[in-house]
């Protein structure tokens, strides 16, 4: 009796914008803020960061801020260069953020301040997720969803789902890899860099792979 394959089931993301009341005109300022802040800031401003649609010389908030209003450029780097899904909880991450600025400020100890207006507000986020009510239960379906589910669909399975799966898995990797066996057109969604690309361009990468293993399954019993 042939496997009944589950299907992938589309679900989609609001975030709400809350403040938290605590901003930075310096690099010191947003060392101490950082440090006791709470953990949903923290997450905003890094894993949140690929749903504002910023500029992708930089991969979160922090780093954006060091280079555009303080014009910290090495800085500004040394930020970027942090990958959040490598850290196994949000402490971790917060360590290493206050590692870099910690080392910045021994190498320059009187970094700039910025404008007025330009001063870092710490933010966090109430996140929903719901169904969008699209499911697929093959490839040639889940093309077809792919090209037209929301970009917070898009973001939840992709970048989001790094956090509860860890490492670099996503839910469509999984799902492909799990429901249908095909390990190396998993590992050509994994391999999408997440910092070299917009949402949009995410999607138009993982519509390349999966149109291509679909023509090749059509080929195939034709």
């Amino acid at each position: 009796m042939e496997e009944t394959v589950r299907p992938f089931a589309f679900r989609q993301c609001i975030s709400i914008l809350k403040a938290t009341g605590r901003k930075a005109k310096n690099l010191r300022e947003l060392r101490h803020i950082i440090s006791e802040v709470n953990e949903e800031s923290i997450f905003h401003h890094t894993y949140q960061y690929f749903l504002k649609g910023h500029a992708h010389e930089y991969t979160n908030d922090f780093a954006h801020w060091a280079g555009e209003s303080l014009e910290e450029r090495v800085l500004s780097e040394h930020l970027s260069n942090l990958d959040p899904y490598d850290f196994r909880n949000l402490d971790g991450l917060r360590n290493e953020l206050l590692r870099v600025i910690d080392s910045y400020l021994e190498l320059f100890p009187e970094p700039r301040e910025a404008m007025s207006g330009d001063e870092f507000y710490f933010n966090q986020t109430i996140t929903f997720v719901f169904p969008s009510g699209i499911k697929a239960e093959n490839l040639a379906e889940f093309l077809f969803a792919i090209k037209y589910v929301d970009a917070s669909s898009i973001y939840y399975h992709f970048y989001e789902a790094r956090t509860r799966l860890g490492g670099i898995i996503d839910d469509f990797s999984a799902w492909i890899e799990n429901a249908f066996g095909k390990q190396d057109i998993a590992e050509q969604l994994r391999a999408i860099d997440p910092y070299m690309h917009t949402i949009e361009g995410i999607r138009v990468h993982i519509i390349e792979v999966v149109d291509k293993e679909v023509r090749r399954d059509i080929e195939a019993v034709a």
